[in-house]
């Protein structure tokens, strides 16, 4: 038994992505062709890729990593949002609710798990371009082939965290030929945040969003201690 575990354990190494499950935001980030980098993650559990993932608006992010949205130095600068180049995407009510309702039918053995994803661009323009094309929502089965797929002649460097029933799935993208990342520092930022946040142990922090459309939900933020 000891000999089949230690197999086991190689070949999920061999096969680990380098930015995959970082418990520390690493210093050197890998860039791959986006056509190369991998997308999210389903597992089994197909009727996932129907779920609907929406875009936020930049406070609901802040909100989610518990990040300050004041968090500057001088005046000139707290007015203005971080991470201005950051594009996220968060589970719709029905998303929420569809999980929950998937797990119940299948008697606990359908998925609990929601996915965030964050694309953070070395520039604002680049953003901005994108931003223009890329839809308001999106089922998570088109995440893959519109999104990390979609675009072209640019690279990026993946990192996943799972946090209780949320997945972050983090992309910094640039433009191939381009040498190291001028975001550098809002990408350590978003990364430390999401290492340092404690496991979600329900959908509530979603719920609590205030973009989200209305459903009476008045649970506090539950988190893990």
């Amino acid at each position: 038994m000891g000999e089949k575990e230690k197999k086991k354990q190689n070949k999920k190494q061999k096969h680990q992505h380098p930015n995959d499950q970082t418990t520390k935001p690493a210093s050197d980030f890998s860039f791959k062709p986006s056509s190369e980098v991998k997308g999210l993650r389903f597992g089994g559990q197909f009727i996932v890729k129907s779920f609907t993932i929406r875009r936020a608006r930049p406070l609901e992010l802040l909100k989610l990593l518990s990040y300050p949205p004041t968090n500057r130095s001088n005046s000139s600068s707290s007015s203005k949002i971080p991470f201005p180049s950051t594009i996220a995407f968060l589970p719709t009510n029905f998303t929420i609710l569809a999980h929950q309702a998937w797990h119940t039918l299948t008697l606990g053995l359908g998925t609990k798990k929601s996915k965030v994803i964050v694309f953070i661009f070395e520039s604002e323009s680049l953003k901005l371009a994108v931003e223009r094309i890329w839809p308001q929502e999106i089922p998570l089965g088109e995440v893959n082939k519109k999104l990390i797929r979609g675009l072209a002649g640019s690279e990026m460097a993946r990192f996943k965290f799972r946090k209780g029933c949320i997945t972050f799935y983090v992309y910094a993208v640039r433009r191939i030929g381009n040498l190291g990342f001028s975001c550098a520092d809002d990408l350590r930022t978003i990364l430390q945040s999401v290492v340092s946040l404690t496991d979600f142990l329900d959908h509530t922090a979603m719920l609590a969003m205030p973009h989200q459309r209305s459903i009476n939900y008045q649970a506090p933020v539950a988190m893990a201690h």
